[in-house]
């Protein structure tokens, strides 16, 4: 099976997913539970938004294993694997607070194979395949040519865990005066589509889950930005995505203000 063919897959599981996400807005959100935390939240809109997608995949790929946010779970024989989150920004999404996206990621046995993120408030869809480049719909996309880190404008995201989010505080504490600023939108994968389109020199967050990063990332890499993932088996690995100009600087920077700000709660 061609890699346009999964790609078309993907985008078209990514937008359909995001047509009923926004049906479920348009009704009211409802069905709002915790999961790791009192502040981790899922809705009925996120399951079934997974069960849509999940179930599209299926149809044209019943051979290929599926992983998502909500419990989706198929082992697969083909070799390719399908990372599902169908709600990534969910907090935003009850708020109202329009910084939310549908994710779907491919892997074969060389890694990251294929990457959707849809933006269904803004109607954007932002995709990639290994080695063929990175778009927002249908448009060639670059990050940034920034070379200075003390003007670039850096993207991060909190644990739900209030001990991690204390020593998280502290870390960005030392970057603060070190760059422009730093946004926090609450949806990691647009975040990296942004650094991947400009629209962030950067993004740093530790603690991500693979559905948060599966889709994303590659299209970060494959626009050009430098990105450092963790392994499958990192336990709170760190996700950092960076317009090339400063990803050095930048990924020195961020050890240093761990080392600073004590030792990490696991």
């Amino acid at each position: 099976m061609s890699a346009e063919a999964v790609l078309e897959v993907a985008i078209d599981a990514a937008r359909r997913g995001g047509e009923l996400l926004m049906e479920h807005r348009r009704r009211g959100v409802s069905g709002v539970m915790t999961k790791t935390s009192n502040t981790d939240l899922v809705s009925d809109a996120d399951r079934a938004a997974e069960k849509l997608i999940v179930g599209l995949i299926a149809e044209s790929f019943p051979d290929d294993g599926i992983v998502g946010e909500e419990g989706a779970s198929t082992e697969g024989t083909s070799g390719r694997r399908w990372i599902v989150d169908p709600l990534d920004g969910t907090t935003n999404f009850v708020y109202g607070f329009d910084a939310f996206c549908v994710s779907v990621g491919v892997e074969d046995e060389s890694g990251p194979f294929v990457g959707c993120v849809h933006d269904p408030s803004r109607g954007e869809t932002f995709s990639a395949v290994r080695g063929g480049g990175a778009d927002l719909d249908g448009e060639r996309i670059q990050p940034t040519t920034a070379s200075d880190l003390a003007q670039a404008l850096v993207g991060t995201g909190f644990s739900y865990r209030s001990d991690q989010r204390e020593w998280q505080a502290a870390v960005v504490s030392h970057l603060l005066p070190r760059v422009r600023d730093i946004r926090r939108v609450g949806s990691a994968a647009l975040d990296l589509c942004w650094v991947a389109t400009g629209r962030l020199d950067a993004h740093v967050e530790r603690g991500l889950a693979p559905w948060d990063h599966a889709a994303g990332a590659l299209i970060a890499a494959e626009a050009g930005a430098s990105i450092f993932r963790p392994s499958p088996t990192a336990v709170w690995g760190l996700v950092m995505a960076a317009a090339p100009g400063i990803a050095v600087e930048l990924f020195n920077l961020v050890g240093a203000a761990e080392q600073l700000a004590g030792p990490r709660p696991e």
